[in-house]
């Protein structure tokens, strides 16, 4: 396979993920306010950060062959900075929620429909991720593999939840549902401090 069809297949791949993680982040957030669930909200929200993510790839990718590596970078780094910032701000919102359901004790409905959600990523993300990670390493684009890594971590975000709705959905173990939201706030930290740092070490 030529390098212009690696590219193009990378931009496909890229397509469908935006794609999927605004619809996921559509349902995620709607029937997370319906079940007052911080888990299923947060969740929402991260795939929110994914799509935006995504879109600097498929600018990255869109640019190939049209302007200076040097010009291409520059503008990622800035769009790194800017997500970076994004994750901090969703995990400063999800603690805080999380918190105040412990404090309040603000009991979550159960959510069939958020459980089938994180089943849908738990099976879709990983394949996407290794489709990613293929293209990314043909094409020798650091930028397609980090985000191969973090497609695939989202699909591991969506056992945590998974996790959560499930003990509550059977055993009305809600304080799972918190839990789950204070795991998603060390994720978004965590992508958020790595972001920040790979721009900084790329200026």
């Amino acid at each position: 396979m030529n390098i212009d069809r690696l590219y193009r297949k990378g931009l496909r791949l890229e397509y469908f993920n935006v794609g999927y993680n605004v619809l996921e982040a559509i349902a995620s957030i709607l029937f997370g306010s319906i079940a007052n669930s911080i888990a299923l909200i947060g969740f929402g929200l991260d795939s929110i950060v994914e799509s935006l993510a995504g879109l600097v790839l498929i600018w990255r990718l869109r640019q190939h062959g049209k302007i200076s590596k040097e010009s291409e970078e520059r503008i990622e780094r800035r769009a790194t900075r800017f997500v970076a910032i994004t994750f901090f701000i969703l995990g400063l919102y999800i603690l805080f929620e999380a918190v105040e359901k412990f404090w309040v004790t603000e009991i979550p409905e159960p959510s069939l429909a958020g459980i089938i959600i994180a089943m849908a990523s738990i099976t879709i993300m990983p394949v996407i991720s290794w489709q990613k990670h293929k293209t990314g390493q043909q094409i020798n684009s650091r930028a397609l593999v980090a985000d191969s890594k973090q497609t695939l971590a989202c699909a591991f975000l969506s056992v945590a939840l998974l996790l959560g709705l499930g003990a509550n959905y059977l055993f009305g173990f809600w304080q799972a549902d918190p839990i789950v939201g204070l795991i998603i706030t060390a994720f978004l930290f965590r992508e958020g401090w790595e972001g920040w740092q790979e721009a900084g070490e790329e200026a």
